[in-house]
């Protein structure tokens, strides 16, 4: 990372800071253009409805979310063979949650820099964490989504396959043998980085580490417990605000929103999970008044508050990495 040129490192950040503005700047334009076509006296009439308490419990909810998942990184690093404590794992996953508006979220590799620094093991050792985490959360809010199509009395069949192709990608996107067999193929068509396709074949080997049956239970039941508290929160929002949607109904929404928003690669789903939530809860017959602070207020307690943690988290990651 040290051999970037630092004036090539400042451009980059600043376009990628340009780029969330400008996501940020839609989404809120878009917001807006909306709510015009409503009145602004319902909106906040809507937002008056939610006590301190209700906002407490949201992000709580949120809180649980990003504690499983943390804990779940524990448990890849400890069976990876990492010598990491609890603490250490926890400050950097949280920490990297201040990464998550950077382009494609591949800011949140700074917890492998972090424990490059600590550890000093390769990237090559540590590289499958990423992947597996990141496959832990679309393998499980596949599934959700699936569960919540399957049990909802509502409409949104169509997402049935889409939750189908995420699931398969993070079954495929984890296998060892099919990653290092992949990266064989093409080290043979194009002959090109010798050094460093086998670091990559070695990395995706590893992986099965990570697909035992205990493993795969255990974070399998923290995915899923994390994402569906997110999913009560905005079942809960959704009550409070005064269009109540049936729980599984509303879990599905929020999954969906959440997963396409993903997909389209913008940082932190910007632009196309909102859009999807407001598009989705219409659909289910809530009004704008709601639909439009719903979606906007689950977003602030969910993205943005794990951004405000991450924010909080990572110069303590910072300080113990450079110790070491």
């Amino acid at each position: 990372m040290s051999s970037i040129n630092p004036s090539r490192r400042e451009n980059r950040a600043w376009m990628d800071t340009a780029l969330v503005g400008g996501l940020v700047a839609v989404v809120i334009v878009g917001l807006v253009a909306l709510a015009h076509t409503t009145s602004w006296t319902e909106i906040w009439a809507q937002i008056q409805k939610l006590s301190s308490t209700s906002v407490a419990i949201l992000l709580l909810l949120s809180i649980a979310n990003y504690g499983m998942r943390a804990v779940r990184w524990h448990l890849f690093t400890r069976r990876l063979g990492l010598p990491t404590s609890l603490a250490a794992n926890m400050r950097h996953y949280l920490g990297g949650f201040a990464m998550s508006v950077t382009p494609g979220r591949v800011g949140e590799l700074i917890r492998i820099r972090w424990l490059l620094r600590e550890t000093d093991w390769g990237v090559e050792r540590t590289a499958p964490l990423a992947l597996v985490d990141r496959a832990a959360d679309l393998a499980a809010m596949a599934l959700i989504l699936g569960l919540a199509l399957l049990l909802s009395a509502g409409g949104m069949a169509f997402a049935l396959p889409f939750a189908g192709i995420a699931l398969a990608i993070a079954i495929l996107a984890t296998q060892p043998k099919l990653l290092s067999a992949l990266v064989t193929l093409l080290f043979r068509a194009t002959g090109i980085f010798p050094r460093l396709m086998g670091r990559v074949r070695r990395a995706a080997r590893s992986l099965r580490l990570f697909m035992t049956p205990k493993v795969l239970t255990l974070a399998g039941a923290l995915s899923m417990l994390g994402w569906l508290a997110e999913g009560y929160a905005f079942y809960l929002l959704l009550n409070w605000m005064g269009a109540p949607l049936p729980f599984w109904m509303a879990v599905a929404v929020f999954t969906f929103a959440t997963l396409a928003g993903g997909l389209t690669g913008a940082p932190g789903g910007l632009g196309g999970a909102e859009a999807a939530m407001v598009a989705l809860l219409s659909l289910e017959g809530v009004p704008l008044e709601v639909s439009i602070p719903a979606t906007a207020i689950i977003r602030l307690t969910t993205l943005w508050f794990a951004i405000a943690i991450g924010l909080a988290a990572f110069p303590i990651a910072e300080k113990y990495a450079r110790r070491t």
